[in-house]
């Protein structure tokens, strides 16, 4: 069987594909892969090249072993706000008979941070995953939430979770009463505090409830019973995907993941910036050759399994990605 091909996949228009959530479409053969398309090629001195995204789509007609470019989602800005705007790190999911996407959503390209002060949850619904409704703001009190995650645990409720960056990039939950027709979301505190991180997701393996977030040196590992109270795994500090994998650009730690389970096993989609140590960004204009290969991006896939209480990851596949809708969890 021939090897997976490494990356799995890079955006063919900026190179800066990062945030990966992967679903299949139903009553096709295909999977979409929905990503925050950096802007990796831009020239710059700032950090519009992280701002100023559109949402990619990508798409495997093969169970997930290739990947094809298919453009990026329209529609996603509200009328009062036309022009280049910031999207980030999409969940996409089908709940009740609908595709649902809840989007970081940002005003306007800045080339600072401090200029974004405000970063908001908003909710879109599709019956194709092609044409998107806006539904209404994901408001859980906060001006600066990012990176939704959204799973229904052991209580049958609706829940997200999401990164505060105003309590320190910890980990908050927002709960929904499908009974409001509003869709107002209750938030409900801290789940995960320190140390920071982001990119919750969450699923459901061998038994368990597993949340794994991204604290920039590879994805941190929680467990629960119930999916409501998280312990974080002993094994390897509690850190998968930290270590060097073998594949091309995958020779440095995994981030912002999105996991698809199939069964007994589940697949880990996670980006990475192949070309870069963790140290200062070059300045685009100072060193232009050198900025673009910093912030260039690519996504890669591993296998997830569990052994009693511990989640295991095996990031060097020996064969290809195959994804069969018939194992997902309904």
């Amino acid at each position: 069987m021939p090897l997976p091909p490494s990356p799995l996949f890079r955006c063919a228009v900026f190179d800066g594909a990062a945030d990966p959530t992967v679903i299949h479409r139903r009553g096709t053969a295909e999977w979409w892969m929905f990503y925050t398309a950096r802007r990796a090629t831009l020239i710059t001195g700032g950090v519009d090249w992280i701002t100023g995204t559109r949402i990619g789509v990508a798409v495997s007609a093969d169970a997930g072993a290739t990947w094809q470019y298919r453009g990026v989602v329209e529609g996603l800005d509200p009328e009062d706000a036309p022009g280049l705007n910031t999207h980030w790190a999409p969940e996409v999911v089908w709940h009740n008979g609908r595709y649902h996407m809840f989007l970081t959503w940002g005003a306007g390209a800045p080339g600072t941070w401090a200029e974004q002060t405000r970063r908001r949850l908003v909710h879109f619904t599709s019956p194709d995953l092609e044409q998107w409704t806006f539904e209404n703001r994901v408001d859980v009190g906060s001006e600066n939430v990012i990176d939704a995650a959204f799973a229904i645990v052991a209580d049958g409720r609706p829940r997200l979770w999401f990164k505060d960056e105003v309590d320190g990039s910890t980990t908050w939950s927002a709960v929904r009463d499908e009974t409001d027709d509003g869709g107002r979301w209750r938030a409900e505190g801290q789940v995960i505090g320190l140390p920071a991180h982001e990119g919750p997701n969450v699923f459901r393996l061998g038994g368990w409830y597993w949340m794994v977030v991204d604290e920039w040196r590879g994805q941190a590992v929680y467990r629960s019973v119930d999916g409501l109270d998280w312990t974080r795994q002993m094994v390897n500090n509690g850190l998968i995907l930290d270590s060097p994998g073998t594949g091309a650009d995958d020779a440095t730690y995994g981030r912002h993941a999105d996991v698809v389970t199939q069964g007994g096993h589940a697949y880990i989609f996670y980006f990475t910036h192949p070309e870069w140590q963790d140290t200062e960004m070059v300045s685009g204009l100072e060193d232009p050759a050198r900025a673009v290969r910093e912030q260039r991006t690519s996504i890669h896939a591993a296998r997830l399994h569990v052994e009693g209480d511990v989640l295991v990851c095996t990031r060097n596949l020996d064969a290809p990605v195959h994804l069969d809708p018939a194992l997902l969890e309904t």
